[in-house]
Formats: C-alpha cells, sequence, structure tokens
C-alpha cells in the first residue's frame, strides 16, 4: 500500500441535473452561489480537489451547464487552498487558448488550477456544435498532442511542435503558469489508457469493483513504467454515507425505482454507439446494467455506500490495489460533502495509519 495518503475530489453539480438520472429529490444547484459555498464546504472536509464538467449541449436531465473553466476559477476565487480541475475539450478548444487561459488562472491563484482532457464520446454533442468528429482512436491521438502541446507550451521558451493536428513554431508564452498544473484523463478503452500510460499525470477511472480496478491499475502502471512515465489512478464513486447500512441501501433502491427510463436508455444508448467504435468494440459503459447507468459514471459500481466505517474500509481497499484519488459525487451536495469530511474522512486517515504502523513493524 502506498505511503502517501489517499485524495478525495468531488464532482461539481456546475450542470443541472445532478449526478444521477433519476426523479428523486436531489437538494443540489448548478448555480454559482450554491457551488460557492458547497466548494467552501469541501475545502473545510478535507477534500483536496474538485472537478468541473463540461458539456454543450443540453440532455439527459441536466438541461443547464455551466463552461468549466470560467466556473473553475470563480470557485477557486472562493477558496484558497482546493485545486479545481477545468474539463477541456479538444475540438472546441485550441491548446494556445487553453494553454493561456490556465497559465493566467495558475498566476491568479497560487497554482491551483489543474486540466481535465476530455477526449469526447458523443458524436451527437460534435455535431451539434459544427465540430469534426474524428473516429475513436484519432481522438485521443489528437489528445495526446494536446497534452504534449500544453507542456511544451508551459515549460519551453521558442517552442515548436509539429504534430498531425498541432502545430507551434518558435512560441513563448509569458506569463508562464507558476508551476506545472496537473493533467488529467479518462476513458477506459485501450487507447485511452495507453494515451494515459505517455502522458497523463492523472487517470480517472469509471466506478467499477476492487478486482476490476485493479486489473486497470496494473495495466497501466506496467505500461507507463515501461514508457520510463508515472500516473497516478482516480475512480469515480456514488457516495451514499448514513449512520446505518439499511439507511443508506435504501437511498440507493430509491434512486433506481426513480429513475429516469426515457433519459437512462437514452444516454446508455448513445454511450453503448460510442464504445462500439473503438477497436476492441468496448468503452466505459460496455458492461453497465440499466441500475448502473443511472449514475453516469458507474458510481455505484465502487460500492462506497453504508455507513462511514464500511466506507472508509472499502476506500483503503482500493487504495490497496493502487487507488490514489476518490472522485465522489453525492445526492445532496453541501450537507453530504460535510457528513463525508467530519464521519468518513476521519477513519480513512485512522485506518491509513493502521496499515502504515504494521508495515513498519513488519519491516522492523
Amino acid at each position: 500500500m502506498s505511503q502517501q495518503a489517499v485524495k478525495f475530489a468531488y464532482w461539481v453539480p456546475n450542470v443541472s441535473g445532478g449526478l444521477v438520472v433519476s426523479k428523486i429529490e436531489q437538494r443540489t444547484h448548478w448555480g454559482i452561489d450554491y457551488n460557492r459555498k458547497l466548494a467552501q464546504i469541501a475545502e473545510e472536509a478535507g477534500f483536496e480537489y474538485a472537478l468541473t464538467q463540461i458539456r454543450f449541449t443540453a440532455g439527459y436531465g441536466a438541461e443547464y451547464q455551466h463552461e468549466s473553466v470560467a466556473f473553475s476559477h470563480a470557485l477557486l476565487a472562493a477558496t484558497s487552498k482546493l485545486k479545481v480541475i477545468a474539463a477541456i475539450l479538444p475540438g472546441p478548444w485550441q491548446p494556445a487558448l487553453a494553454a493561456k487561459q490556465l497559465a493566467t488562472i495558475d498566476q491568479l491563484t497560487n497554482g491551483r488550477i489543474a486540466v481535465n482532457i476530455v477526449s469526447g464520446w458523443f458524436k451527437g454533442e460534435f455535431q451539434a456544435i459544427g465540430e469534426h468528429w474524428l473516429e475513436h482512436d484519432e481522438r485521443y491521438r489528437r489528445s495526446e498532442e494536446f497534452i504534449r502541446s500544453l507542456r511544451g507550451i508551459w515549460s519551453q521558451d521558442h517552442f515548436t511542435f509539429k504534430g498531425d493536428f498541432y502545430r507551434f513554431d518558435n512560441y513563448s508564452l509569458k506569463p508562464k503558469p507558476l508551476g506545472r498544473p496537473e493533467i488529467f484523463q479518462g476513458g477506459s478503452s485501450r487507447a485511452a489508457r495507453d494515451m494515459a500510460a505517455r502522458v497523463s499525470d492523472w487517470y480517472f477511472t469509471n466506478g467499477n469493483s476492487v478486482e476490476g480496478i485493479k486489473a486497470q491499475v496494473d495495466d497501466i502502471r506496467a505500461k507507463a513504467a515501461a514508457n520510463q512515465h508515472s500516473v497516478k489512478i482516480g475512480v469515480n464513486a456514488f457516495v451514499i454515507a448514513r449512520d446505518t447500512e439499511e439507511e443508506a441501501q435504501a437511498v440507493l433502491a430509491q434512486i433506481i425505482e426513480q429513475a429516469d427510463p426515457e433519459a437512462v436508455n437514452a444516454f446508455g444508448d448513445a454511450a453503448r454507439q460510442a464504445g462500439k467504435a473503438s477497436p476492441e468494440g468496448e468503452g466505459n459503459w460496455a458492461k453497465s446494467s440499466f441500475e448502473d447507468l443511472v449514475q453516469y459514471n458507474d458510481g455505484f459500481k465502487t460500492n462506497l455506500i453504508g455507513t462511514p466505517q464500511q466506507i472508509a474500509q472499502r476506500i483503503v481497499d482500493l487504495k490497496a490495489v493502487g487507488v490514489d484519488l476518490v472522485l465522489a459525487g453525492f445526492l445532496h451536495f453541501q450537507e453530504e460533502v460535510e457528513y463525508f469530511g467530519k464521519r468518513v474522512l476521519p477513519l480513512v486517515r485512522e485506518l491509513e495509519a493502521q496499515a502504515r504502523l504494521k508495515e513498519q513493524e513488519a519491516a522492523a
């Protein structure tokens, strides 16, 4: 088990509809007032990161959404320690614009901006905004060039790059970021994992069992080592922490019972169609059931549902197979993030300390 403490991030609900495709009440809001307060609660609770989402088209029960980079800056302005990960989609964004936007925000917030490069899976969204649609592996090749361009612009003067998608000739950006903003990415396909093993700082995976996540971690880490690269792993999880297991399971049952079938099935059809376009014929949601798809990123599969003690132990189990960060979603964000910080996170730190002590005793 890593000696480093597992980190925590939360999904920023800058998109309406919450994180479940269900008609159950979700005491959350996509607006800035709610999210400023939430960011402050999360920072106080011990969360290190917040992840803003990027969508250009309304749908699947999420009809309103804020632009990720601008919204991330607003949350950074309301906090002092929290890092915010802004989602950027190659195609609509060019790397020169993104590099300059993020360098400026990094300067203004004392180095607290990070970026999530989203390769894109929803063809209809690209068509709706008039963006050229690339085939599956080509989208990841473009994303890799995007990341290499960001890194070069941020670290070099007179940056020159000749790729298939982006080209730079003797380009210098000033001011540069204070440090090197961390670069995140997601995706479950072979192309996504291989890209992470070459260029990304962090790899986000959809929710899964401990065994399923271990297989992905082992694969990515072996590939990264062969590339003389290292990559950290974040896993998506929908957290339902309650005083009793029965309460937590009852909430899960209510979410699924009140699922919006039309929205869930539309999302599932689009997601599976995107997955079939990959060379291996699978994508993030290839093995997801209707119940799994009620939470957009298979968050129920990670099984952080139960009492604080049960959830803390499962987080430590995830850490034991190589997970470095838990990306958490909640039904009622403000109150549940606060509860997580008070009731779950201290137990995780306690279990981590116990594990370190056992390792030291075994080595003595």
